[in-house]
């Protein structure tokens, strides 16, 4: 039976159908065509997603998509900050691969308390088997421990480290714009299935979390598209927000 979250999230994907994509997919298209090759010629990656696969729950619309996502746009930032540095093509390539395993990695136990320690953890153990050094390893821990807003970061001594952490934390904020209204809520509420009372309630406590994320963003390139990705999830929200009031929160009211 269609619940009223299904319909909620049909019309907020409606209200973001007609908002702009982001910049960052126009104007930075052949680093993702580039990132996604790479991803998907490498084997090590296609193991990894494999393995993440079995162990990634869900629940909290931070799955199997979610973290594809994040690994493709996190190395594509690379690809765009590596040239700046610069670094040889080979170094960016590899950087990549590394960025890519934190990806589809960071949010393994996003179901746990301290997930993002914990998955690092997790990473640790499950990356001895790849053919990986022990400080290719150490970074991508890193960055896994890194990529939650609003928590204390881990300086980062070496700048191929801070390079992975920084351009994983950006991609994964990249998502609380439109991603935000199209799916991650809507997994989140599957999972919790909240009165609409206490959803309406929470709502303006999660614009404001979004407004927060704008002034975080690592990497230049983040710090010039990431802003955008945020104004265009507060406006979808603030839409949205109209619409619950309007289509589902004032009819249940008169019945």
């Amino acid at each position: 039976m269609e619940t009223i979250y299904t319909r909620i999230r049909t019309r907020a994907r409606q209200i973001v159908s007609s908002f702009p994509t982001p910049d960052f997919y126009k104007k930075e298209a052949d680093a993702i065509a580039s990132s996604r090759k790479l991803m998907e010629k490498s084997r090590h990656i296609s193991d990894l997603k494999t393995i993440v696969t079995e162990h990634l729950e869900d629940d909290f619309g931070h799955g199997l998509q979610h973290a594809v996502k994040v690994s493709l746009e996190a190395g594509s930032l690379v690809l765009i900050e590596g040239q700046r540095m610069p670094l040889s093509r080979q170094t960016i390539t590899r950087y990549v691969l590394l960025v890519q395993c934190a990806g589809l990695l960071h949010d393994i136990r996003r179901k746990q308390k301290n997930h993002a320690i914990k998955g690092a953890a997790f990473a640790k153990k499950l990356l001895q088997d790849f053919p990986l050094s022990s400080k290719e390893v150490a970074d991508i821990c890193l960055a896994i421990q890194n990529h939650e807003a609003f928590k204390n970061k881990i300086e980062i001594d070496s700048p191929e480290g801070k390079l992975i952490s920084d351009c994983l934390y950006d991609a994964d904020k990249f998502r609380w714009g439109p991603d935000n209204f199209t799916d991650t809520i809507w997994e989140m509420v599957s999972f919790l299935n909240p009165p609409l009372e206490t959803f309406i309630a929470h709502y303006p406590k999660g614009m404001k979390s979004l407004e927060r994320i704008k002034q975080t963003f690592r990497t230049h390139a983040g710090q010039r598209y990431g802003p955008q990705f945020i104004d265009i999830g507060l406006a979808i929200g603030e839409e949205l927000y109209r619409v619950i009031r309007e289509e589902f929160v004032q009819p249940l009211r008169r019945n």
